[in-house]
Parts: C-alpha cells; sequence; structure tokens
C-alpha cells in the first residue's frame, strides 16, 4: 500500500490526502444524523487532543524536515525554520484579526474579526475553515517535499512522514466535525443541514494540500520555508484556538490529559512512519 501511494503522482499524493482529512471530518459530522447531542466533557478532551496531535505533527512532521532540508541545500539548518514558523504564525494572525468568525461556546457579540451581521452558525463555521487551511497546507507541501529533495533516504523519510501528518491531521478532524455540526443542530437546524456544513468547514482542505503541493514542486527553495510556514500557521491555531476552547468548561484537566495523549499519538505514528 505505502509504495502504490508513493509510485503516485505528488500532486495526487497530496489531494488523497487532503480528501483522508475531509473525510475524517465528515465522519465525525454525520454522528448529528443518529444524536442531538455530545457530552461536553468528551468534546473538551477530543479538543485537547487534536492540540496535541497538532503541536507534535508540527515538530516532527514539519519543523524538522524544513532543517534538514535546509542543512541538505547547504543553509543554516534553524535559519529558515525560524523565518518560515514566524511568518506562518503572523499570516495566521493577519486572517484571524480581519476574517469574521466566532470561537466556539462564546456568544455572538464575541465574535473577532471585522464587524459584520452575519450569523452565529456562519461565524462558527468561518472558524473551524480558519483550522483546515493550514491544515491542508501542511498535508501538500509534506508531499510536495518528499518529491523534492534529491536524497532517496529523506526522500522517504518525508514521504511516510507526510502519510503520518495526514493520518494525524485526519484524527484531530474529528471534534472538528463534531464542534460544527452538534451546535448546528441545537440550534435547530435539520439533522442533514447540521451535516452538509460541518463537513463543508474542511473542503478546503484537499484544495489547499493541492496548492501546498503545486507551489514547492514549482518553487523548490521555498521549500524549508513553506514546511515551517505550515507549522507556525498550525501552531497559531492550537494557541489561538483549540487550547483555550478545549479548557473553556469545567473540564480542564481532562482536555490537558486530552493534549498529552494527541502529542504522544501523534510522536509515535510519526516516528513508527518515518
Amino acid at each position: 500500500m505505502l509504495d502504490w501511494l508513493l509510485s503516485l503522482n505528488p500532486l495526487v499524493q497530496a489531494l488523497l490526502g487532503g480528501f483522508l482529512t475531509w473525510g475524517a471530518t465528515a465522519l465525525a459530522a454525520a454522528v448529528v444524523l443518529a444524536r442531538r447531542e455530545i457530552a461536553r466533557w468528551l468534546l473538551d478532551a477530543m479538543l485537547g487532543f487534536a492540540a496535541g496531535v497538532m503541536i507534535a505533527a508540527s515538530i516532527w512532521s514539519l519543523l524538522i524536515p524544513a532543517m534538514e532540508v535546509a542543512e541538505q541545500n547547504g543553509s543554516i539548518p534553524w535559519l529558515p525554520a525560524t523565518i518560515g514558523l514566524i511568518t506562518g504564525a503572523l499570516a495566521l494572525r493577519v486572517i484571524d484579526r480581519f476574517l469574521p468568525h466566532l470561537h466556539l461556546f462564546l456568544p455572538r457579540e464575541a465574535a473577532e474579526g471585522v464587524s459584520t451581521t452575519w450569523r452565529r452558525t456562519t461565524l462558527l463555521i468561518l472558524a473551524i475553515t480558519l483550522h483546515n487551511v493550514p491544515e491542508g497546507l501542511a498535508v501538500g507541501v509534506a508531499f510536495g517535499a518528499a518529491a523534492r529533495v534529491m536524497d532517496p533516504a529523506l526522500a522517504l523519510s518525508l514521504a511516510s512522514g507526510a502519510i503520518a501528518l495526514a493520518i494525524g491531521i485526519a484524527l484531530q478532524n474529528v471534534p472538528e466535525g463534531l464542534a460544527i455540526a452538534m451546535p448546528l443542530r441545537r440550534e435547530g437546524f435539520s439533522p442533514f443541514r447540521s451535516f452538509w456544513y460541518g463537513q463543508l468547514s474542511a473542503i478546503v482542505e484537499p484544495i489547499a494540500a493541492l496548492l501546498g503541493a503545486a507551489a514547492v514542486l514549482l518553487v523548490q527553495p521555498i521549500l524549508p520555508y513553506a514546511l515551517a510556514f505550515a507549522a507556525g500557521a498550525m501552531l497559531f491555531v492550537v494557541v489561538e484556538e483549540l487550547i483555550p476552547e478545549s479548557q473553556a468548561g469545567e473540564h480542564g484537566d481532562l482536555a490537558t490529559t486530552g493534549t498529552i495523549l494527541g502529542f504522544t499519538v501523534m510522536m509515535i505514528l510519526d516516528v513508527a512512519l518515518g
């Protein structure tokens, strides 16, 4: 299975990875077709788990490979990683500042970004969509990087890491699908409409994955910067949204346990496959 996947065009690999992560969101959102509610403690634990996965993925699947690629290219290993990391975080900060969106569990009046009359449900969907763009970008950049490096051993390691990254992001997309679909159902949306909008929030992931892979395939020198950029964007989402949301209820210790567990699972997954 691994050999077959790695034999495909890297753009196809990235697209498949993006569809995997979108599919996990859609599968989780489908729970709303059978249930109207999910226990808050479970959602907090799952959000914490998602944060842990993204932190570990940023390190093992993106930042460390960025430094390895930079070193192979004769650059100072930490320099492209530093520049890319800060740039990625700043890019998400700018989007967060201007894009209207609403964090989970907050009232409509707490919406961030430019002032708008959009409905609370629309703002919730935009908040989750904001998560998903850097995730899809990270998957695409990782697959594109594997196809671009010249060292066969490093290429295989990067490809295996890209697969681990796609699986890890798919796992952490489960609470995001629930976090959109369940509130919509509680607010009176039909089960199907709640599912539809829940999965729709992640449809940007295959598109972002394709764009990320295409960028590094077309412009090889940006490769280590692109890997670190994706890491910075993902870390911004973790610190700005996932961790605060998981800690906002009465189950902070459980959410913290979920974060540690998510980090551990992603670490094992990445090292085992990479």
